[in-house]
């Protein structure tokens, strides 16, 4: 573990995720009950609205937040979420037993730009660089919210996910705008800020690098088992099935040989085709490649609107495929990993 002083609910947390892979897999997505088509929670009064609540009756067992524009110190995040908002939805899904995930789309501390700013900026908040107090400040802030998720006393566990897809070229820490040793330098000092100057000791930190091309590295910006918990991957389907169905097959075989060999937890940590335009795609394209994978989740990404969304929703062409998936023994839903 990264963290030799873990509370003990991130501890169960982690046992648990274990313990699931061997009934299945957890359902989650992305700013479920944060918005969805044609709503949007205005957090006057905290609900388990969810676009995929109100088509099958369940709720993700995996709920994942995006704390982008904390480290500017705004109120809302880069999807215009209110981060107080967030902080009561994280508590909800919490109480109810879900499993919270944090992604962390920062903006380019060179110029404050976007995340999708690739203006080289690693190798300027490491070490000695010309923004590091910057960048310290930014995780103040970070660790400041996180600080704020507590439920009866306790801090609430986050996987936390943060520098994702760095072996892509469209982030700025990604490959070629940061190499591999300034990547790995600023996971190991983004850890040890959190855990070592900010004692957060409720984190599950997650390593999720992009689907791999055929010549790809999946350690190549590992920072070491010492500074990582959970193994991850985010694969789409770009309206390629079959393609997207080799890269399952081929990168989640890759990416549990290797959390295997390391006893590390592996996961789907970003997945899903924008729109759902095929047929049958939940039940007889991502299914069959995740029914026996050994993966401890599956995230779905979000539903911002009609013309971009990852989960059907009523009156969908496909929401009868995704309730049938919904009803599949190992597709795990809340109340299912409640049960366990």
């Amino acid at each position: 573990m990264v963290d030799n002083k873990l509370n003990r609910t991130t501890k169960k947390l982690h046992k648990k995720l274990f313990f699931l892979t061997k009934k299945g897999f957890a359902i989650g997505q992305q700013d479920a009950t944060s918005y969805g088509i044609n709503w949007k929670h205005n957090g006057s009064e905290i609900t388990d609205r969810s676009d995929m609540k109100e088509l099958s009756d369940k709720l993700p067992a995996v709920f994942g937040f995006d704390i982008g524009h904390i480290e500017l110190g705004e109120s809302k995040n880069l999807d215009s979420v209110n981060f107080n908002t967030m902080r009561s939805l994280i508590i909800e899904a919490h109480k109810k037993g879900g499993i919270i995930t944090i992604s962390w789309h920062v903006n380019n501390p060179s110029n404050e730009s976007s995340s999708w700013d690739t203006s080289p900026a690693v190798k300027d908040i490491i070490s000695n660089g010309i923004l590091k107090n910057k960048y310290d400040l930014w995780i103040g802030r970070v660790a400041d919210f996180l600080k704020t998720l507590m439920y009866r006393g306790k801090k609430i566990p986050v996987i936390f996910r943060p520098f994702h897809e760095m072996n892509g070229h469209w982030f700025w820490w990604g490959d070629p705008n940061s190499t591999p040793e300034d990547y790995k330098q600023l996971w190991v000092e983004t850890v040890e800020l959190l855990r070592d100057e900010h004692k957060l000791h409720n984190l599950l930190y997650t390593y999720s690098p992009n689907l791999l091309d055929d010549n790809d590295d999946y350690l190549k910006y590992y920072p070491g088992d010492d500074y990582v918990d959970i193994l991850g991957i985010d694969i789409y389907d770009f309206n390629n099935s079959e393609d997207y169905k080799k890269s399952l097959y081929n990168d989640i075989s890759l990416l549990g040989q290797i959390a295997r060999s390391k006893n590390k937890l592996y996961a789907l940590t970003e997945t899903g085709l924008d729109k759902i335009d095929s047929e049958n795609w939940f039940t007889e394209v991502l299914y069959p490649n995740l029914a026996n994978s050994g993966i401890s989740w599956v995230l779905f990404w979000r539903n911002a609107r009609k013309s971009h969304h990852y989960i059907p929703y009523k009156g969908h062409k496909n929401a009868s495929d995704f309730k049938k998936f919904a009803n599949f023994p190992k597709t795990l839903f809340l109340k299912d990993i409640k049960e366990l």
